[in-house]
């Protein structure tokens, strides 16, 4: 009677008489392993850096922008029409429930013009409150205040770009003197770094304005391009912007049949589209990678067919001397999970060092899970049996007699 102890040390001293060609079976493995976990951690990277750029944007908000409109048969895109206005926004304010401020907006993208240098940058009028909804603190100086704003003062703040471009990295702007449009602004203050959006804008090459200012002294205009609204997460984004929608059609006038001339929009809304398809993304090309660990698997099968063949006289003798049926598809089917299982191990190591150098050597965010390892180590296990168990079941039914005659 041949024990559990003896079938395990006979299968691995086969796989040890034959290291090279045991290395050589597992690469499959190891490759397809390594891949995938390389692979979904890119794809984990990619959304966590989506992520990331979309809190940056601000949390709890729904912005509401200017729709489109057609013009003498001409459809014109988003931002054409004119009938956001500082009366809507005051009263989104005060009549939807679940709103904690509301900051308007409009903008431009100009020249400004300091005492030693110019730069083209977007010009955005803001109110008082954006800094706040946007979690975005000044490095120097100070945010626009609701004085500010209700006396259209010509004062601006700079993004960390604009800064550097005007007055030169690091410098000290606050008190200096810009011109934009021909007009002179007092810089109050320079906002610290906030990096891309997840459209690849740069958030940083921003002049900020009160809004009001914008109207008046800038653009001639006494509509709005946009509100950032604040949530006091009392309600989810959905039902506040629902009451929105219907505050706003109701105060322009729309009727039944008429579209919205207003889009609402949240930043969870943008990175929902972003991260799915990112996830999709990775998902496909795990699928890719994981079918090395299926060749793999392939190749794990034939290198045992050979081996059965190689060792029928072994295998009969044993089977002489008393081991059964079961033992022998124990043993062989432990020697392929025993391939797979260490080259798994041996992928997991390579996949995760691949993903931390892909950090470190090109800068690319890659975030490794507890869960692609502990899948793609599954997947390597599933595959050792499903393709070990052919040759280990054509081990087992050889017929002794017949094996111990086989040259």
């Amino acid at each position: 009677m041949t024990t559990a102890s003896s079938t395990l040390r006979t299968a691995f001293e086969a796989i040890g008489r034959n290291l090279l060609r045991s290395a050589l079976t597992s690469l499959g493995i190891i490759i397809g392993v390594a891949a995938v976990i390389v692979m979904m951690a890119i794809g984990g990277g990619a959304r966590a850096s989506i992520n990331s750029q979309v809190s940056s944007l601000g949390t709890n908000l729904v912005t509401v922008s200017a729709g489109s409109a057609t013009i003498g048969g001409i459809r014109m895109g988003p931002g054409a029409v004119t009938t956001l206005t500082d009366d809507d926004a005051a009263a989104i304010a005060t009549d939807v429930a679940g709103v904690s401020a509301v900051s308007p907006g409009l903008g431009t993208r100009t020249q400004v013009v300091s005492a030693g240098g110019n730069w083209q940058a977007q010009v955005q009028g803001v109110g008082a409150d954006l800094a706040a909804l946007r979690t975005w603190p000044v490095q120097s100086g100070t945010f626009i205040d609701a004085e500010q704003v209700t006396r259209a003062m010509k004062v601006a703040v700079l993004g960390t770009v604009v800064r550097d471009q005007l007055f030169g990295p690091g410098t000290d702007a606050v008190g200096q003197t810009i011109r934009i449009n021909n007009q002179p602004f007092t810089v109050i203050g320079v906002l610290s770094r906030k990096g891309q959006t997840p459209m690849g804008q740069d958030q940083d090459d921003t002049v900020m304005v009160p809004y009001t200012a914008a109207q008046k002294r800038l653009l001639g205009v006494t509509h709005l391009s946009n509100l950032t609204v604040g949530l006091d997460g009392t309600r989810s984004a959905s039902a506040v912007s629902n009451d929105m929608a219907a505050l706003l059609r109701q105060r322009h006038r729309l009727q039944a049949h008429d579209a919205d001339d207003f889009i609402i929009r949240s930043p969870e809304e943008m990175a929902a589209v972003l991260t799915s398809t990112t996830a999709t993304m990775s998902w496909l090309l795990s699928g890719v990678a994981a079918i090395s660990l299926i060749v793999g698997g392939v190749g794990i099968m034939n290198i045992m067919l050979v081996s059965v063949t190689e060792r029928t006289r072994e295998i009969g003798l044993r089977r002489a001397i008393g081991a059964r049926r079961a033992d022998v598809l124990a043993q062989f089917l432990i020697e392929a999970m025993a391939l797979s299982l260490l080259g798994g191990a041996t992928g997991v190591v390579a996949g995760v060092g691949a993903s931390y150098a892909l950090t470190a050597l090109l800068n690319w965010s890659t975030v490794v899970s507890t869960a692609s390892v502990l899948m793609s180590f599954g997947f390597a296990a599933l595959v050792g049996v499903v393709f070990g168990f052919v040759p280990a079941r054509r081990a087992a039914r050889l017929n002794p007699r017949e094996a111990l005659h086989y040259e």
